[in-house]
């Protein structure tokens, strides 16, 4: 198992994956990290609550630098840990659905094993943008854990 490909956006479940994928991989493997920020958030720039585009274009900028700043250190967090066991560390960063960019990013690549966190427990409070775990278990074309979410 040299090539594992981690799925993980920073959430509680998310983080059970990233432990479990550092912990499974082998001293020199290379831990493939892809982060897929939802494009739901493009949905807010809507006028209808703005003055103006400046206003609006502001805004946007905003969004995307303090998505930037969190996405940074989410993957600094993990490159350390990855670090620390021995491992290579590479990242991809993609705006989109999430099931469709993990399923690009594994027809692009060769890897042994995909890990990622099951959904968060109904009621609980996050994001909208889920994972269609159904429709992504069918489709992958390599192992897939489903780590289970740490309050489920």
């Amino acid at each position: 198992m040299n090539n594992i490909l981690l799925s993980s956006h920073g959430t509680e479940g998310a983080r059970a994956a990233e432990r479990m994928a550092i912990e499974l991989a082998p001293a020199d493997a290379t831990l493939h990290h892809l982060i897929v920020v939802p494009d739901l958030w493009k949905g807010m720039m809507g006028d209808d609550w703005l003055n103006n585009g400046v206003s609006r274009d502001r805004y946007a900028r905003y969004l995307e630098s303090e998505l930037g700043r969190e996405v940074e250190e989410h993957c600094e967090r993990i490159r350390s840990r990855a670090g620390e066991k021995g491992l290579h560390y590479r990242n991809t960063v993609v705006l989109g659905r999430p099931e469709a960019c993990l399923l690009r990013r594994c027809r692009e690549a060769d890897y042994d094993l995909v890990v990622m966190g099951s959904p968060r427990p109904k009621g609980t409070p996050g994001l909208r943008s889920r994972m269609a775990t159904e429709r992504v278990t069918r489709a992958l074309p390599v192992p897939l854990l489903l780590v289970p979410h740490p309050h489920g």
